[in-house]
């Protein structure tokens, strides 16, 4: 699979992130979809958009990170995506919560400049 076949769904409800993890994915050949919370990437799947991987914070209005993958569990809406979070939620506690709800990967913000983020997302394919 070529890199700008690889389909990224960024879900963060901080612009300036959705912005700059955008930029680093795009110059890295990702093709990358934006989701401005849990609410709007719902639509997204349920409109159809199938990402190879959904990057996914926790902490953000109406549906949070834990009750979107509630939700997408529920609706079978994950169909062959790799699930990311990626939060400054970095307690045990979330990191296990987090993996048993379906995440494959936990990252915590602070810990990883987006650079690394791209990296560790392209080690996936």
């Amino acid at each position: 699979m070529a890199e700008n076949d690889k389909k990224i769904l960024l879900v963060d409800d901080d612009e300036f992130l959705l912005d700059m993890y955008s930029l680093k994915f795009r110059e890295s050949g990702f093709q990358i979809e934006l989701a401005r919370g849990g609410e709007e990437a719902l639509k997204l799947l349920r409109g159809g958009l199938e990402p190879d991987v959904i990057l996914l914070d926790i902490v953000m209005p109406v549906i949070d990170g834990f009750e979107f993958l509630r939700v997408i569990a529920k609706e079978n809406l994950k169909k062959k995506a790799t699930i990311v979070i990626l939060s400054n939620l970095g307690q045990k506690e979330d990191i296990d919560k987090g993996m048993a709800l379906g995440a494959s990967d936990y990252i915590v913000k602070a810990n990883s400049t987006p650079s690394e983020v791209v990296k560790k997302v392209a080690s996936f394919f």
